[in-house]
């Protein structure tokens, strides 16, 4: 009986799962990173659907079909429910999908009568990482628009979303990062990437954003910040720890003038252009790859990681010591990257190639190691691509020529990252590594 007036009141397709009653699984999704193919302004981005308030919400663009909003779970996931939470602005038609990877999904539940109010999908068996609404028709004249989007279910590393070193944690964020950034163009120029990866950048909503240097091109001048990077990635510089390149020491009124007179206290918040923060059970140490050879620099490395009282640590700087791209490695990283070693150092972030590559655990001399360090080279947020041209030892994975950020999702106890393309499509996903 109760299958028969889902039927006359919904219009659903039999076979699909119900849309009524509790589950005892645990909400994943809340707080996690989220992407949407479109957002009809900065108060309504991606992330606003599983914030967990009835007041904040998602909003895609008027007027266009379809559109779609999807979360990361941060590991793979048995799906036993959904729940959405309409806006005014509802979806008539729409499906819910899974993926693994983000690129091939897979339809686990579908409405082609929606009326708006909430719909509360149970008893579903979807797995994947990636859960997401695609929406095929709308309600009204708008756009689509979610107030909640409640992912429940249990991680494939355990019954709770809670500890476990596979999945999220009480202390799990999700930070993006990209180096190589503002080109001297804007969104007026339809070739111009910047403006595109900052859209996809503040729509998946992070905790915060890193970048690892050239954030300005050509010459870091403080009237091309304000023309260029500020009309982009500008529009979260609030929630920005940058940390400068090579370009941003060729302004004429001097090294680094343009970007300190830019960035301010946040790029200098110890009064140096290096500095660290914390964050979750995370130590963060910003670099000036610039002044390797500055003992002042190295001597404070040292004395900030011997101080350090978190489990897991993460070091970001321009020039890397490992590159399969243009520049290739470059040895001015090394004596800090056996200082990061010694001090059981898990990820590297660097820039200056205009790639983006993930190499294994390796240690400073370039031997594959299992307490090694991570390096990801993340060199495309907007800056004209290099190819690759001499494949380095432990490289993992290489992709030029498509702009993107890097998604880092970290947990208490461990990380993992996918290497988002402008066009909203995972292009990687990296391995998921316990911290030392």
């Amino acid at each position: 009986m109760f299958a028969a007036v889902l039927v006359l009141l919904g219009g659903l397709v039999l076979g699909w799962p119900g849309r009524a009653g509790a589950a005892a699984d645990p909400l994943l999704s809340r707080g996690k990173a989220a992407t949407a193919s479109s957002t009809e302004g900065s108060s309504y981005a991606a992330g606003k659907a599983f914030d967990g308030s009835a007041t904040t919400r998602w909003a895609s663009e008027e007027g266009k079909d379809p559109q779609w909003l999807r979360v990361d779970l941060g590991a793979n996931a048995t799906v036993s429910r959904v729940k959405l939470s309409w806006e005014a602005a509802y979806a008539k038609a729409y499906r819910l999908e899974v993926s693994a990877d983000g690129v091939t999904w897979t339809a686990i539940a579908e409405e082609k009568a929606g009326n708006g109010g909430t719909d509360d999908w149970a008893g579903l068996a979807g797995k994947g990482r990636y859960v997401r609404m695609y929406g095929t028709a709308r309600g009204t004249a708008y756009g689509y628009s979610l107030f909640e989007l409640e992912v429940y279910g249990a991680l494939s590393g355990g019954p709770s979303p809670t500890g476990s070193p596979t999945g999220p944690s009480g202390g799990a964020f999700t930070v993006v990062a990209a180096g190589d950034i503002a080109a001297q163009c804007t969104a007026s120029d339809s070739g111009c990437a910047h403006p595109r990866t900052a859209a996809l950048a503040q729509q998946i909503d992070p905790r915060f954003y890193l970048t690892m240097g050239d954030n300005q091109y050509d010459d870091a001048r403080l009237a091309d910040f304000k023309n260029y990077y500020d009309k982009s990635w500008g529009a979260f510089k609030a929630k920005t720890h940058p940390v400068p390149g090579n370009h941003e020491t060729y302004d004429p009124a001097g090294s680094l003038a343009g970007y300190k007179a830019y960035f301010g206290s946040i790029a200098y918040p110890q009064g140096k252009s290096w500095y660290s923060f914390d964050e979750g059970n995370w130590h963060f140490v910003a670099l000036d790859s610039n002044a390797f050879d500055q003992s002042a620099q190295i001597d404070w490395l040292k004395a900030d990681l011997a101080a350090n009282a978190k489990k897991c640590v993460a070091a970001y700087w321009h020039h890397p010591l490992y590159s399969s791209g243009g520049h290739g490695n470059d040895p001015v990283s090394r004596p800090v990257w056996r200082i990061l070693y010694d001090a059981r150092a898990d990820l590297v972030l660097n820039g200056h190639d205009h790639h983006y590559e993930r190499f294994a655990p390796q240690n400073p001399d370039g031997k594959a190691a299992a307490d090694g360090i991570v390096e990801i080279v993340g060199g495309m947020g907007g800056a004209e691509p290099y190819p690759i041209e001499q494949v380095q030892p432990n490289s993992q994975k290489r992709i030029s020529g498509d702009y993107g950020v890097l998604k880092l999702d970290f947990t208490d106890s461990g990380y993992g990252w996918t290497y988002v393309g402008a066009d909203g499509q995972v292009k990687d996903t990296g391995p998921t590594y316990s911290c030392h």
